[in-house]
């Protein structure tokens, strides 16, 4: 008796135990696969640029007091942007942090230093074939390399595996003298991998230091193939398209795995509210402007992370909903200071004529409102299930639309939500096997505040697309 009381014991504590893990680890919905107090790198760049010695470089981990103010040595070098007088840059979008009291200045050694760990904030999550794609944007010095990737099979078990610079380090070397070189990348925010085992991505080519804009080079389309890791094509946005990188934080790509050739990725402008369409087949550009492209004045007072704050982010996310008979798709989009969504048809972003016109007539259309409080960042079109994900930053969690249902708020469901632990969801991608991955980074907390670095502060959250919709309106 007493040794199957004893047993019984034994099993309860251990049900107790898995059911506490599970509490830490499940978000209604989402799982827990990595979490960082603070990010690091396999190559943090300490090697190349002092040569060998601390690899730690001596820097503590802490924010640094401020903005980033060159040194004198370096301001001579610096092409400053100066201030533009049209509208577009007085908008205060994530990319600013304009109400904020700085610090003036920071040290020499601060200002050189190839890697400090409070700021590298994580921006980006997309996953192919056993590597997860992590984007860390330019917007602090000490970024090691702005496009990475975490070795899933090398370092999957890990809670808080290191970086790996993709395609490698050299080519996220960013030259102390701010030299352009069509080699090296600069500041990537989201990556997107198409049909054809391809990684999209946007090269602003802008540094987003506080209060020390610099455009270093052109912003670049790239895409590399992910089977041998070489860089297919890379095209420079002409000036005439867009003056600088700011606004470009994502990439959607259009293309049928048969027609590799024949894709066309589609690219929103969140700072001057315009959608770019890119054929590969041309290497040719084209803008459209519309209306809907701009932000709700309403949708732009946001409160995260316990920070209130203003932003005017116009169009933000692009996804594709399922081929017709035609062989075109719905192309959903949102400003991310919006509760509400749109839809054009791929057809007329391909044809470069009607970026022409002045007047769209129908063609762009309002869904409608999702409900209150469902400003998102990205959101990504799943064919299995054909239901859309959102990742909503005011809600702190992932929200879901069936598009076989009518769009309205009574069938925009919830799949996960923690106010603590998944604040700020700054990107949202499927993969191929249909995993939903969820990228949470507490950016408002980093940008008017300070994280604290003593707890986990970034996460990568990851479930299947059934999983992630059973017990919602959305449930297939």
């Amino acid at each position: 008796m007493k040794k199957m009381e004893i047993k019984k014991t034994l099993v309860a504590l251990i049900l107790i135990f898995v059911l506490n893990i599970v509490q830490i680890a499940v978000g209604d919905g989402m799982v827990e696969v990595f979490g960082w107090k603070q990010m690091d790198f396999y190559n943090r760049g300490e090697q190349l640029l002092y040569g060998s010695g601390n690899r730690d470089g001596g820097h503590k981990s802490r924010p640094l007091p401020g903005t980033i103010v060159f040194p004198d040595r370096l301001r001579s070098l610096a092409n400053l942007e100066q201030r533009d007088k049209r509208a577009a840059d007085e908008r205060i979008t994530s990319r600013d942090e304009t109400n904020i009291v700085f610090e003036p200045r920071i040290n020499d050694v601060q200002a050189n230093a190839s890697y400090i760990p409070y700021n590298n904030v994580p921006m980006g999550a997309t996953h192919h074939n056993g590597r997860l794609f992590v984007t860390m944007p330019r917007r602090r010095i000490g970024i090691p390399s702005t496009l990475n990737y975490i070795d899933l099979q090398k370092d999957g078990t890990q809670h808080s595996p290191k970086l790996h610079a993709y395609p490698d380090f050299e080519t996220n070397y960013l030259n102390p003298n701010f030299e352009p070189n069509s080699n090296r990348i600069i500041s990537v925010y989201r990556t997107s991998v198409d049909a054809c085992q391809r990684l999209w991505f946007i090269d602003t080519g802008m540094l987003e230091y506080p209060n020390n804009r610099m455009q270093v080079q052109r912003p670049a389309i790239w895409v590399v193939d992910l089977t041998n890791d070489r860089v297919l094509h890379r095209f420079e946005i002409p000036a005439n398209v867009v003056d600088t990188g700011r606004g470009l934080a994502s990439i959607t790509v259009d293309v049928n795995e048969r027609r590799c050739n024949d894709a066309f990725a589609y690219i929103p402008d969140l700072v001057n509210r315009q959608l770019f369409v890119f054929s590969l087949k041309e290497n040719r550009i084209w803008s459209f402007s519309h209306n809907y492209f701009n932000f709700e004045p309403l949708a732009g007072d946001l409160q995260i992370g316990g920070q209130t704050f203003r932003w005017d982010d116009g169009i933000f996310s692009i996804t594709l909903g399922p081929y017709g008979p035609d062989g075109y798709r719905p192309v959903y989009f949102h400003p991310m200071a919006s509760n509400t969504e749109f839809v054009v048809d791929s057809s007329v972003l391909q044809n470069e004529a009607n970026a022409a016109r002045s007047d769209h007539g129908n063609d762009f259309r309002p869904l409608g409102r999702r409900g209150v409080n469902r400003q998102s960042t990205m959101h990504q079109y799943d064919p299995r299930t054909g239901i859309i994900f959102y990742a909503e930053i005011q809600r702190n969690g992932i929200g879901c639309w069936n598009t076989n249902k009518s769009f309205s708020p009574q069938n925009h469901g919830t799949v996960a939500k923690d106010a603590q632990r998944m604040i700020y969801p700054s990107d949202l991608t499927i993969d191929e096997d249909g995993n939903i991955w969820v990228m949470t980074n507490s950016m408002p907390i980093f940008i008017y505040s300070t994280l604290d670095t003593n707890v986990v502060n970034f996460r990568v959250w990851k479930q299947n697309v059934f999983e992630a919709a059973r017990n919602t309106i959305c449930a297939p």
